[in-house]
């Protein structure tokens, strides 16, 4: 039965949220969370260099996205210099979070999937990392592991930290920045550190934000292009279809979708959640009639997928990770 044709296997467990049942955040906390607010720190991941750059030529740089609204809408393209940058709590209780926002891989949005969440949850008292992390197509010896190998690292980083407790940290990922922490929550084991360091990087929650999932037919054309090249092996496109290999020591998963998303379309979210619950992992799916891609915190205030942020943090709390403050 191919997960994308015959979705009755779904019906156990599955829930369309065309409205929410707890309230929209307030205005107030929603554009606290816009206000354009630097990291408290900038913590790299490889102070004694980065691994892998032998072949390295592209030179990063970071461009200003215009738009309607005159938010912030940065984006990083060429990443060398992979980095934390870290939203302090504001009431620290030992939680954090590691955010990996999406680009496509191509590149990494700073501001709409990552800065904006963090604030949200630093002053809901978890300490909120944001990773700027290298990609695939630039050249390094990692090739399309190098991502993943970021993450990893900085899952390791987060728990050797003053004042967080190792075993409170959560992982979410937005589009592409989904597939990395999707390919974190089933991959965290995988061997990718350069100094042999196999201290966990496992999640202890994870969250996929209309998530890549998928390499097959209903996948994001872009990132499987950015993360596999342009005639990837079927063997290749196997191993990054991340429905593939959930396993049954997986880390609590939530995964959040809107059904009218037309760039990763709902059939990703919908295959890593039924495959997630087939490894009998706990695991909870909302799926929102609008909300469209990418839409962060800020396309989403006046609509109900704006209480995904506060969704996600009372699961957490459910699950021991998160603390009311």
């Amino acid at each position: 039965m191919s997960m994308f044709t015959d979705r009755r296997a779904l019906l156990a467990g599955f829930a369309l949220c065309g409205c929410a049942t707890a309230p929209v955040p307030a205005d107030n906390e929603l554009e606290a969370a816009l206000r354009d607010t630097p990291p408290d720190a900038i913590i790299p991941l490889w102070p004694n260099g980065v691994p892998g750059a032998e072949r390295v030529t592209v030179i990063e740089e970071e461009i200003a996205r215009p738009n309607g609204e005159g938010l912030p809408d940065r984006i990083v393209r060429f990443v060398r210099t992979p980095h934390l940058s870290l939203f302090r709590a504001t009431r620290p209780n030992g939680s954090a979070l590691l955010i990996i926002p999406g680009g496509g891989y191509r590149h990494v949005v700073i501001d709409k999937e990552g800065y904006e969440a963090a604030r949200w949850f630093a002053a809901r008292g978890v300490s909120a990392y944001v990773l700027r992390y290298r990609l695939p197509g630039d050249g390094w010896a990692a090739g399309p592991d190098v991502s993943l190998q970021d993450a990893q690292r900085a899952m390791r980083v987060i728990r050797g930290q003053a004042g967080i407790d190792p075993a409170r940290v959560a992982s979410i990922g937005f589009s592409a920045g989904g597939h990395v922490a999707a390919s974190l929550a089933t991959r965290f084991d995988w061997p990718l550190a350069p100094d042999g360091d196999a201290s966990s990087a496992k999640p202890d929650i994870s969250c996929f934000m209309y998530p890549v999932i998928t390499m097959g037919e209903a996948g994001h054309a872009g990132s499987r292009s950015y993360l596999l090249g342009a005639n990837p092996s079927a063997e290749a496109l196997a191993r990054y279809s991340l429905e593939n290999h959930a396993r049954t020591d997986m880390s609590p998963t939530m995964v959040i979708h809107a059904a009218n998303d037309e760039a990763v379309p709902l059939a990703n979210g919908l295959a890593i959640y039924d495959a997630i619950r087939r490894a009998n992992v706990r695991t909870e799916l909302h799926v929102f009639e609008e909300g469209g891609h990418g839409f962060g915190l800020r396309f989403v205030r006046d609509k109900p997928a704006g209480i995904w942020p506060q969704l996600f943090f009372n699961w957490g709390q459910r699950r021991g990770i998160f603390v009311s403050t």
